[in-house]
């Protein structure tokens, strides 16, 4: 591994198979791996990441709101072991990223991939968190695309450089994170504005920008809130603070995390009781 003061890209990359780890340049299954299937119509295949949050919370937002239909088996892709590189998986999504649905409430299942289109899917499907009016519609999914669009530069940009990156290269680092603070700086205007990024309603737009934005200011998302002077983000911490008071909020923070306190670890999510029930602190508690 070389900074960037001493490397000179070759004329032709290749791949080093050993400095790559799970990464590799080809999609495709890389082994054999069928799919649980659950009780319920909806059958979600994720991980608790800033993108599987999203789903998980509108699938809790849902049936607070009384959408039975809603009902989900929640399923762990342990990425670090490699599972959305399984072929069930794969069948799912060609592109092995969480998160993943399978809709089976239908005559054939439908499958649904990248967390924009499952939140777009959902709220279609059950006439909720999207609104109606031609014009509020079309705030909330240019929004909903932002957030989409900008997630490279967060994520992959500022989050890889500054918190997993084996080396510190400032040209990176300063570069993403003076983008970061430009889509913060974005979002701080809109919501000085609006309650929430579409207008006086909560729709998918905040449940698609909470994740990362509301994780970013709140701390939790690569301990960069010092780094970043968060607190000049006044009308994002109203809204991160907002948001997070919801208890399907939290619920849906909670489904198939495999980390951090054993209290908010739910690693599958089949039945609302779960969340009282089989959280790691309760499985790991003595008998």
């Amino acid at each position: 591994m070389s900074d960037s003061s001493d490397y000179t890209p070759p004329k032709i990359w290749t791949w080093n198979r050993q400095a790559g780890g799970l990464n590799r340049p080809i999609a495709g299954a890389t082994h054999d791996q069928e799919l649980p299937v659950g009780r319920h119509p909806l059958q979600l295949y994720s991980l608790a990441t800033p993108n599987g949050q999203k789903v998980t919370i509108l699938l809790e937002e849902l049936l607070a709101a009384g959408h039975d239909g809603a009902e989900y088996d929640a399923w762990p892709i342990r990425i670090g072991q490699g599972d959305q590189f399984g072929s069930g998986f794969v069948d799912i999504n060609p592109n092995s990223k969480i998160p993943a649905l399978l809709d089976r409430s239908g005559p054939e299942p439908v499958r649904v991939f990248e967390s924009g289109s499952i939140l777009l899917y959902l709220a279609e499907k059950f006439g909720a968190f999207l609104p109606a009016d031609p014009a509020a519609r079309a705030e909330c999914l240019s929004w909903l695309f932002w957030q989409m669009g900008s997630a490279p530069s967060l994520g992959g940009g500022f989050g890889h450089f500054y918190a997993f990156a084996p080396i510190k290269i400032q040209y990176a680092i300063d570069r993403f994170a003076m983008e970061t603070k430009r889509l913060l700086d974005v979002l701080d205007r809109r919501l000085a504005a609006s309650a929430y990024l579409a207008g006086s309603e909560y729709t998918i737009a905040d449940i698609a920008a909470f994740p990362w934005y509301g994780g970013l200011v709140k701390g939790w998302l690569y301990g960069a809130a010092d780094f970043l002077s968060v607190q000049d983000y006044r009308h994002v911490l109203r809204w991160a603070d907002t948001i997070l008071a919801r208890p399907a909020v939290q619920r849906g923070r909670m489904v198939n995390r495999l980390s951090g306190d054993p209290s908010t670890q739910l690693h599958e999510r089949h039945d609302a009781a779960d969340f009282d029930t089989r959280t790691q602190d309760k499985l790991n508690a003595p008998s």
